[in-house]
């Protein structure tokens, strides 16, 4: 066909749109993608943690987009002091229970951190794409944090408190990981971020629980509020660079049409959503801080 008749250059013009609106975010509605989709493979960047979609270069700076942690007798710290205080009070409660479980990144459990909030399972049956879409921006998220963690080598809550964490067996490693800033925190926003993408109508869900994920680090005694503060940032800022990425978009639009497919089934979530949302909701006695609006 010539590409300069009429029809040639209508068939032109149609797949530019396409194209555009792939790259640019259009309405998920408007996307032919197949949701079959999932590459064949991706390799290990170590055991059980998969290949981003960000190359080393790609990825957001730490250093250069987050401050220093706070200094001796400065008002950020002794917030974050007063906080984490607060917060020993949930330990035994299942809030705390909540926060050991969010602390596991291993998959096939983490998948189904956000299933009650998109009322929907997430497994590798059920949703592959979006199952493969969570495995590799994990790498791409946490990873982010790792400048500014290995500059600062902050000590973390438990090290300085004496309190025990929520994850007494993985003590051993996170003294020798730094506090500053969360990788579990961006991990969770930026899914939260990219879960609105793929399921819009449950926004304020995702994002509640998004926080909740993340909140969850200063319960369980191994993270500093300011910690995870800068961790969803690092977080936003991993998905901010993922946009440019086509195979991320692509991703994307394919875990999108998985997710209508999943609705239509009537699919429930694995978990108990009843009990997570009775956890999610308890804080310390009132007047203590944070606040659920934090």
């Amino acid at each position: 066909m010539d590409g300069k008749s009429p029809i040639g250059i209508v068939v032109r013009w149609y797949f530019l749109v396409l194209v555009f609106a792939l790259i640019n975010g259009c309405a998920g509605g408007q996307r032919q993608v197949q949701p079959d989709t999932v590459p064949e493979t991706v390799p290990e960047i170590r055991p059980g943690i998969l290949q981003g979609y960000l190359t080393r270069a790609d990825q957001p700076d730490s250093l250069r987009l987050i401050t220093p942690p706070p200094g001796e007798n400065s008002a950020a710290l002794a917030m974050d002091q007063e906080v984490s205080r607060n917060l020993l009070s949930l330990r035994g409660t299942s809030r705390w229970e909540l926060a050991a479980l969010d602390a596991d990144l291993r998959f096939p459990q983490t998948a189904g951190t956000f299933a009650c909030a998109l009322n929907a399972p997430i497994t590798e049956q059920d949703t592959p794409n979006l199952y493969m879409l969570l495995r590799r921006t994990l790498a791409d998220a946490g990873l982010s944090t790792y400048g500014a963690k290995n500059k600062y080598q902050r000590a973390r809550p438990f090290m300085v408190n004496g309190q025990p964490s929520c994850t007494p067996e993985d003590e051993a490693h996170l003294r020798e990981d730094g506090s500053y800033p969360s990788g579990h925190s961006a991990i969770g926003w930026a899914w939260a971020l990219i879960l609105t993408e793929v399921a819009p109508e449950h926004a304020t869900a995702i994002l509640a629980r998004g926080r909740a994920f993340s909140q969850s680090r200063a319960v369980c005694n191994v993270h500093w509020q300011t910690d995870v503060i800068e961790g969803r940032s690092m977080g936003a800022a991993a998905v901010a660079r993922l946009h440019s990425n086509p195979l991320f978009l692509q991703a994307v639009a394919a875990a999108r049409e998985e997710f209508k497919a999943v609705q239509a089934k009537g699919l429930a979530p694995q978990r108990d959503c009843a009990i997570e949302a009775a956890a999610i909701k308890i804080w310390p006695s009132p007047g203590a801080w944070p606040v659920n609006g934090l």
